[in-house]
């Protein structure tokens, strides 16, 4: 992978530092089709050379989905896997050892492929609330019943994410790491919407206030990395996240409407960062890049925003993971939204 250093054309975030990526810039969200690590970075670094990510492969089975992984960073918390999905252990056993043995797999292959390399790389991790809501107690109850739970799940995390962020740093010294935490079952913990073991009822609505403390304890753990929060459902928090401290904000641009579209005027006015994924993840056909981010260029506009800003304020990505994509076609959407972002820094207008 070529140098490259974004540093003159980057933007700065809300917080008044410099953002790692510049102003017509695309990435990925996370997942890829297949399970050869080293192929897949390959092919992420390749794509996407300005703003790389460390790819999931869940394609191998349980411990490289996304909750898996994330499992396999906790500090002093375990998790194994059940009929029903990942539940709380006591101890580490072969599914906490199988995540962290893929991780590690990964992380190899990223570190091979982008010797030398300076700029901003992407890693992820499930946030507090989607693994609430993901993970069992002992009981088969949502952690995300449990007050208590969640707060040691959240403490947990932000002790892995920081480990996780010093190991990047360590295998590749030139990069200016950027943290994802994906966040697609936020909205259901907000709307009390995530369901019991029986299926018969939901768990309660969890405080907007305890959402947005557990979520800048991650944020904070981060120290001073760019945090992005993912979701690809509908009706993505943005005030709530943009209070919490994350610096940009990654969803499905085909999902919003009109009830969003004051919060993202405040949020690009305030310095936040939109991660818009306006490519599928799944197999179809792609219109031209120009096309893709038409709708992008037509929401600015709406809002009544500064064209200049557009190509500094929108990351280009895929609505979502591409694990459920052929991997012709996986390639296929990188090399798109590398297309479509250099169409808004070229013609924002």
């Amino acid at each position: 992978m070529s140098e490259n250093s974004t540093s003159e054309r980057s933007g700065t975030d809300e917080r008044g530092g410099a953002r790692p990526w510049g102003a017509g810039t695309a990435t990925a969200v996370g997942s890829m089709p297949g399970g050869d690590a080293r192929e897949a970075v390959r092919t992420v670094t390749g794509s996407l050379e300005t703003f790389p990510h460390l790819p999931e492969l869940p394609a191998r089975g349980p411990g490289a989905d996304m909750i898996g992984r994330t499992c396999g960073l906790l500090v002093e918390l375990y998790a194994h896997v059940e009929p029903s999905g990942w539940r709380i252990s006591d101890r580490p056993g072969r599914d906490t050892r199988r995540a962290r043995a893929w991780l590690g797999e990964d992380l190899d292959a990223l570190e091979e492929f982008t010797q030398g390399y300076e700029g901003p790389l992407k890693v992820s991790a499930v946030g507090p609330w989607t693994l609430a809501a993901a993970l069992e107690l002992h009981n088969g109850e949502a952690a995300v019943s449990d007050r208590g739970a969640c707060r040691d799940l959240t403490a947990s995390l932000a002790e892995g994410v920081r480990a996780h962020l010093a190991d990047l740093r360590r295998r590749v010294p030139g990069a200016r790491p950027v943290l994802q935490l994906d966040e697609p079952s936020l909205t259901a913990v907000l709307q009390g919407r995530v369901k019991s073991a029986s299926g018969y009822r939901t768990h309660p609505v969890v405080d907007r206030a305890d959402v947005e403390a557990a979520l800048r304890t991650v944020v904070d753990a981060a120290d001073g990395v760019p945090v992005v929060v993912h979701s690809c459902a509908p009706a993505v928090p943005f005030a709530l996240l943009r209070r919490a401290g994350a610096q940009g904000i990654s969803f499905d641009f085909s999902l919003l409407t009109e009830r969003e579209e004051e919060a993202i005027g405040e949020a690009v006015e305030g310095g936040t960062a939109l991660f818009a994924g306006v490519v599928p993840g799944v197999d179809g056909r792609l219109s031209d890049p120009a096309g893709s981010v038409m709708g992008v260029r037509t929401l600015w506009r709406r809002l009544g925003l500064t064209p200049g800003t557009l190509a500094e304020s929108v990351v280009v990505t895929p609505s979502c993971g591409l694990a459920g994509a052929s991997p012709a076609y996986a390639r296929s959407v990188l090399a798109h939204v590398v297309r479509a972002a250099t169409s808004l820094a070229d013609n924002p207008e």
